[in-house]
Order: structure tokens, then sequence, then C-alpha cells
């Protein structure tokens, strides 16, 4: 088997600057904006196939999306989940598996229904949430499990990214 991961890079517009970048789906540290510098989103699809560099590999912490694109509470999630990446850009990387299209992934967290949330640092699961939430539910979620260093940061930062306009 092959190291090279196949998930295609992203184009990501920069919260801060407007700048549209290139941001791959595998890269050592936390993408950057190429005009100001400032941390990027890392939201990045993926499968079986690819899921041990994207995710397990990551030096930052992951939130692994198990979802489905048949399923409604996981395409009511998907925009809060994508907003939270925003807000915690460089603390957290967004990694979104298709259940149907990735029965590894699913068998290795014990997916038993979607969406299931797992919150990963350098692959071990810190903590696996099942089902959908409002987006505050999420956040005071993800802030009280990442890891101690990422989860200062973000409660740091939260004032000024929930600041942000659209």
């Amino acid at each position: 088997m092959s190291a090279t991961v196949k998930t295609p890079s992203r184009v990501v517009m920069c919260p801060s600057c407007s700048t549209k970048n290139r941001v791959p789906a595998v890269a050592a540290g936390v993408p950057r904006c190429g005009n100001c510098q400032n941390p990027l989103p890392w939201v990045v699809d993926t499968s079986d196939a690819d899921f041990a560099a994207v995710a397990d590999k990551s030096t930052i912490p992951v939130l692994v999306d198990v979802w489905a694109p048949w399923c409604g509470p996981c395409r009511m999630v998907s925009p809060a989940l994508e907003q939270l990446a925003t807000e915690l850009a460089g603390k957290l990387k967004l990694v979104k598996v298709n259940a149907d299209e990735a029965p590894a992934v699913s068998r290795r967290f014990e997916v038993q229904a979607i969406p299931t949330l797992v919150l990963l640092n350098h692959g071990q699961t810190i903590v696996k949430q099942v089902g959908a939430a409002p987006i505050p539910a999420l956040r005071s979620w993800l802030t009280d499990h990442l890891p101690p260093h990422e989860a200062e940061s973000a409660q740091e930062d939260d004032s000024s990214t929930r600041s942000v306009g659209p």
C-alpha cells in the first residue's frame, strides 16, 4: 500500500483577510494564510485509505465527523462543525468521514448511529459523542475536552472569534 494521500487539497478563504489558500489534507504543523499568516480552518474529507495519514498523524487535535449524505441530522450539524473549525483554526482539524464509504473507520470507532463525533489527539480517542447538538453545546463539549494547551487557547480566543462576521 502506498503512503501517498489521495485526498485532494481544498481551497479555503482566510477568515481574516479573505485571501484564497490551497490547504492540503496532510501537512506538518498548521496551515496558515499565505497573505496574513493567520491560521486557516482545516477541514478534510477522507476515506478508509487515507484516514491514518489525515487524522492519526495530525500534529493538532482532530475532530472526526462520521456522517452520511442521507442523514438529516448530519447535514444540520455539518455547518456548525465547519464554523467551529473556523473559530478554532490552528487548534483543531475537522475530518469528515462518510460512514457509507468508510466502513473501517466506522468499525474502529464502533459507530452505531450517526452523526458520531470523535475527538482525537495523536491518534488516541479523547471522547466520543453520538447525535447532533446545537453549536453552543458542541463548542462547550469541544473546549471541555480539547487537550489543555488547545483548550486554554480556544477559551482565550473565544470572544474574538465569535465577533467575526460571516
